[in-house]
């Protein structure tokens, strides 16, 4: 059965799904408190960069299935997918979600169902939405109905993934899990798991814990590896030969809006207990100092102390710096008296001071040429011109992801992180 969704939040999350209902026949109204946002999509411009949305933007626009506006409508379902960040002191900020879900209760009605698309920390839905939701005076699991269906999608396959990935699905009681998973199998290919909203809070945070820690461990094993001579990258690729072994890469840090965010949540419930979340979150953090000061000890003896540093995303190919390492490296690194200036071809837009506005500018006189995102236009790059534009011919690439033979064809140094064999 078709539904009326009203859609709290117009970011990375929850635009894409507001398409994908409204694509699937569903009449959709987004919502987002930023006024340039819903200006921008109702005339069919998009806000964020994403393979295919675009044109499934404009076809639901055109054709009237999908509506944007400030302010939430009276509508069958509604999903909340707003931010969930954490405070400078690490600890969860609950700001977001308790503004969307006191936006809905004018709107609810019986039989309804309101669904937290964010990632959040366990019992966000027993403890912060539901005593907002309560004010309706609604009896929540009989009259209005809540759950919890986490995003488990990535940047740059939001479309693909959607239909693809099995959703975790927690509802308030049974019927509430039952009516989520319905409304999903609209579209959604993968398994539906049901459960409670507690455990679908839980499980989502785990996830990308267990990512974090492992990052971490290859963090550890590229410090090593550099110290004794030792190629980490080859190293990881021979151990994952092992059937029951799945190390992750190493890198200048940990970025996105969940990886970096989500065990902060469990620290914050079980200090005590959760060393190894903790000095995991810490050993990440830390990486982006590490590299500035990686890059640093490099060109030490060089006449000038400016670096070009490529990326400023989180992830390649894609837009969004939310948390992104790339930030922090360049702050370390204008503590350590680096002259910088940074280049991101998927971020049109200016970022920070250091942000120039073409590749040229960027490299002209560097003393090193710093990779800090996989993006593929980086891995194509055609090093000779870049030769002559540079001051010193280094390249230091974080992510393993250069021709290393081209550019040292081209004449330059290429340090790889956790890799001192030259």
């Amino acid at each position: 059965m078709k539904q009326s969704i009203c859609i709290i939040g117009l970011g990375y999350i929850g635009l894409p799904t507001s398409v994908m209902f409204a694509n699937h026949g569903h009449r959709v109204h987004g919502v987002d408190v930023n006024e340039s946002v819903v200006e921008r999509l109702g005339r069919g411009e998009v806000t964020i960069e994403e393979p295919d949305l675009e044109r499934r933007l404009n076809e639901v626009i055109d054709n009237g299935m999908l509506t944007v506006a400030t302010k939430p409508q009276e509508s069958d379902v509604y999903i909340v997918a707003v931010p969930s960040p954490i405070t400078a002191a690490k600890e969860p900020n609950f700001d977001y979600i308790r503004s969307a879900t006191q936006s809905l209760v004018p709107y609810v009605k019986k039989g309804d169902l309101v669904i937290l698309e964010s990632t959040v920390p366990p019992r966000t839905v027993a403890d912060v939405m539901i005593p907002i939701l309560e004010q309706s005076g609604l009896n929540i699991g009989e009259e209005l109905f809540v759950a919890h269906s986490p995003e488990r999608v990535i940047p740059g396959r939001v479309f693909e993934e959607l239909i693809s990935n099995d959703r975790i699905i927690g509802g308030v009681n049974e019927r509430a899990a039952e009516m989520t998973a319905d409304l999903y199998s609209t579209f959604v290919k993968g398994k539906m798991h049901l459960t409670d909203a507690t455990t679908a809070e839980l499980v989502k945070v785990m996830e990308n814990t267990y990512r974090d820690v492992n990052i971490a461990l290859a963090n550890e094993l590229a410090k090593i590896a550099a110290t004794i001579g030792v190629d980490v990258w080859e190293a990881i690729q021979l151990a994952n030969y092992h059937p029951r072994v799945n190390l992750h890469q190493p890198g200048p840090g940990v970025g996105g809006h969940c990886i970096a965010v989500d065990p902060w949540f469990l620290v914050d419930i079980q200090n005590v207990n959760t060393p190894l979340i903790r000095t995991a979150r810490e050993t990440n953090d830390f990486m982006p100092r590490y590299t500035a000061m990686m890059t640093n000890d490099l060109i030490a003896e060089r006449p000038t102390k400016r670096v070009a540093v490529l990326g400023l995303a989180f992830k390649g190919n894609i837009d969004d710096m939310r948390e992104s390492p790339s930030l922090d490296v360049i702050h370390y690194m204008n503590e350590e008296g680096l002259q910088v200036n940074a280049y991101d071809p998927h971020i049109l837009t200016e970022a920070l001071p250091e942000q120039c506005a073409t590749l040229e500018e960027t490299v002209e006189g560097a003393e090193a040429i710093v990779i800090l995102t996989s993006h593929d236009a980086f891995a194509e790059l055609d090093p000779e011109p870049l030769a002559q534009q540079v001051a010193n011919r280094l390249v230091i690439d974080t992510k393993n992801c250069l021709p290393r033979e081209r550019w040292e064809a081209a004449g330059f140094t290429v340090q790889v992180l956790g890799n001192s064999k030259h």
